[in-house]
């Protein structure tokens, strides 16, 4: 069966030059490598110029070459779909087709590409909105369960390096504690994988009741959705769709607490590089100087 990737081409082969042709022929006989490579090295495999590349990317209705990538690579994850047993990274499909030695570089390409759709969907106002609303907090409250613990205690210890009073918690009775208690000084931080743990859901919910003055709830599954809620309403969303199957990966997470954390020191540069270098010496001791 054909898949949607090779369809196009056919349907619009007839319109391309000798030279997109060229280059159709190759991604044909050779889709499995496609979605890891460069636009320079797809060029340079086909025999053809990048420009041809791109052109033949519009010829098939995309944007650019970064569009059709990302469409190959859904392409393959949904054609081996029947014959996955489990996905047990969240965005990468395997099955027992895959070689060993494909591993690496089907991680790092689709790893990349999520950066890639997080960067290009990230609101500005939004992000500006979540650095103040976490460097005027009295107390951060960050919620997670199971896997999304990783990132949690990441954006935690990066948050205490700043001098930020903030607290993590992955029971959900201490969660709704906490949740409880919480004022209209204080910021709540939801992080999930899916966006759909219940737990994590309910007790941005209560933290919500409590009209604390910003709830900042980062979703990361098949899209990625940022609110930031003041004394209960809504005041500002974004929400970036990705695929049905595809789901951000933790590099993608962790890529957006380096975005907060950097973002905070910029905000207030003097304030937070002091207490930063305070953080460091606290710990420098139990470095070793040298082997």
């Amino acid at each position: 069966m054909k898949n949607r990737i090779a369809i196009l081409i056919e349907e619009k082969y007839g319109d391309m030059r000798s030279s997109e042709k060229q280059a159709a022929d190759y991604v044909l006989a050779h889709m499995d490598k496609v979605r890891e490579l460069s636009l320079e090295k797809l060029a340079a495999n086909s025999g053809v110029s990048q420009p041809t590349i791109v052109r033949m990317t519009k010829a098939l209705g995309f944007k650019g070459y970064k569009e059709f990538r990302y469409a190959v690579v859904e392409q393959l994850a949904g054609s081996r779909k029947e014959d996955s047993r489990a996905n047990p990274m969240y965005g990468y499909n395997l099955s027992r087709k895959d070689r060993l030695e494909d591993i690496p570089g089907k991680v790092a390409v689709t790893s990349q590409m999520m950066m890639e759709e997080t960067l290009k969907n990230l609101s500005s106002e939004v992000f500006k909105k979540v650095i103040g609303a976490l460097k005027n907090a009295r107390i951060i409250d960050i919620y997670s369960v199971e896997n999304s613990n990783a990132v949690a205690s990441d954006l935690l210890t990066k948050l205490l390096y700043l001098g930020l009073s903030c607290r993590h918690f992955d029971d959900y009775y201490h969660q709704k504690i906490s949740a409880g208690n919480l004022t209209s000084q204080d910021v709540a931080v939801g992080i999930s994988y899916s966006g759909y743990s219940r737990d994590t859901v309910e007790v941005m919910k209560e933290a919500q009741k409590k009209r604390s003055s910003y709830h900042c709830n980062h979703k990361f599954q098949g899209f990625s959705d940022y609110e930031i809620r003041r004394s209960g309403n809504l005041h500002q969303s974004a929400a970036a769709f990705f695929t049905e199957t595809l789901i951000f990966s933790r590099t993608a997470q962790m890529m957006i607490v380096d975005m907060i954390y950097m973002g905070l020191i910029v905000s207030d540069y003097d304030r937070f590089c002091t207490v930063l270098d305070k953080s460091s010496r606290g710990v420098r001791d139990k470095a070793y100087s040298s082997l």
